[in-house]
């Protein structure tokens, strides 16, 4: 039956359906998975130690409850209704955790809060056009924070938007974009933003042949960030006086 979603959150509504009767039962929590192969990355410790953390595109909300469990305060946002939805119906009242429904550029622009540490697998950062996402995210990254992405590597020669049919090829006409960027692409647009300490690479599959898994790290400088101050214009010297 061809899907209908109208829009971009009715389309993440239907991410991982539920197949089984009754309500869906929670995922098991023991593992923070940057890639799309269990057991295979660095984990939670790319992160650092972050005291607050936000997720962007955090969907059923593994690893914001993973990283809660150590202690982190985390914010969990995801753009569909019903992923949310989901994760409160099956994680509310996790200590230090909040699961916030939103987009991601729209949160960033009206948010003040900061964090130690922002970061997406196969989320909101690879279904945003990250020339708007990062300055933003940058912008709210504590000094020293980190940005952490995955996603899946980019096809060589083929960067930029990505264009698919969300609804398949006879449903409702629905587009949705994924943004593709090579590694030195990634490290010119992190350095534009402010951010340093870069580190973005493709970590090949268990099997090389397999697609592997862009990964990408960067920090926030060091200093605080204040905000400019004006220099006051001087007041117009007078004009000396002539002596008699």
């Amino acid at each position: 039956m061809p899907l209908t979603s109208k829009s971009l959150p009715e389309y993440w509504d239907t991410y991982k359906p539920h197949k089984g009767d009754g309500a869906p039962s929670a995922p098991a929590v023991d593992s923070f998975e940057w890639t799309q192969y269990p057991g295979h990355g660095p984990g939670a410790a790319l992160l650092g130690r972050p005291r607050t953390a936000l997720e962007l595109g955090s969907a059923e909300g593994r690893e914001a409850v993973f990283l809660a469990r150590t202690g982190v305060r985390v914010t969990a946002l995801d753009l569909s209704p019903a992923q949310t939805a989901r994760a409160r119906l099956w994680w509310e009242g996790t200590p230090g955790l909040s699961f916030v429904n939103a987009e991601a550029c729209e949160y960033l622009s009206a948010t003040d809060e900061t964090y130690d540490a922002v970061y997406s697998r196969w989320g909101a950062v690879w279904f945003t056009d990250p020339e708007r996402l990062i300055p933003l995210i940058s912008r709210r990254l504590n000094p020293g924070g980190v940005l952490a992405l995955s996603q899946a590597e980019p096809i060589e020669g083929f960067y930029g938007p990505q264009a698919m049919y969300g609804n398949g090829l006879s449903g409702r006409r629905l587009p949705v974009l994924r943004w593709s960027y090579s590694p030195e692409m990634w490290t010119d647009l992190l350095k534009r933003s402010g951010l340093t300490e870069i580190d973005a690479s493709v970590l090949p599959a268990p099997d090389p042949d397999n697609v592997g898994t862009l990964m990408v790290r960067a920090e926030a400088g060091t200093a605080p960030r204040t905000t400019p101050k004006t220099t006051p214009k001087s007041a117009p010297k007078s004009a000396p006086k002539r002596r008699r």
